[in-house]
């Protein structure tokens, strides 16, 4: 990304696709992007704005040990591939009771984001 696509470059991105036709848009994928999410909002009042989960395994994963890593990871998935939000807040509760003792910073941030991470979750899996 140039340095010049800011939140004021994709506003305008937004609004020529609006101006085109674009009605609404249901959901929004987003990085890290500061004012992103707010510059969607008001060219779409409508969408639902997701961040991208990518980043939150990442974090998850910065401090837990190589040889855990792929058994953490399978509990994570659980949480983020559940079909519906009430599956993944047991999951979250599973991978709590499993790994809090270890890691208790991982589901802290899984629930301190959960409004954030959960909107994907109204909609089909498919």
């Amino acid at each position: 990304m140039e340095k010049t696509e800011g939140a004021k470059f994709w506003l305008q991105i937004l609004t020529d696709l609006r101006n085109r036709g674009v009605e609404d848009i249901l959901i929004a994928c987003v990085d890290g992007l500061k004012g992103f999410p707010e510059t969607i909002v008001s060219v779409f009042p409508k969408a639902q704005v997701q961040p991208c989960i990518v980043p939150m395994v990442r974090n998850s994963l910065k401090w837990v040990s190589y040889k855990q890593k792929k058994e953490l990871m399978i509990d994570l998935k659980a949480i983020y591939k559940s079909p519906s939000e009430e599956i993944a807040k047991k999951s979250l509760d599973d991978f709590s009771t499993k790994w809090d003792s270890q890691y208790p910073m991982i589901s802290k941030s899984w629930r301190n984001n959960w409004e954030s991470v959960i909107p994907f979750l109204a909609y089909p899996p498919n």
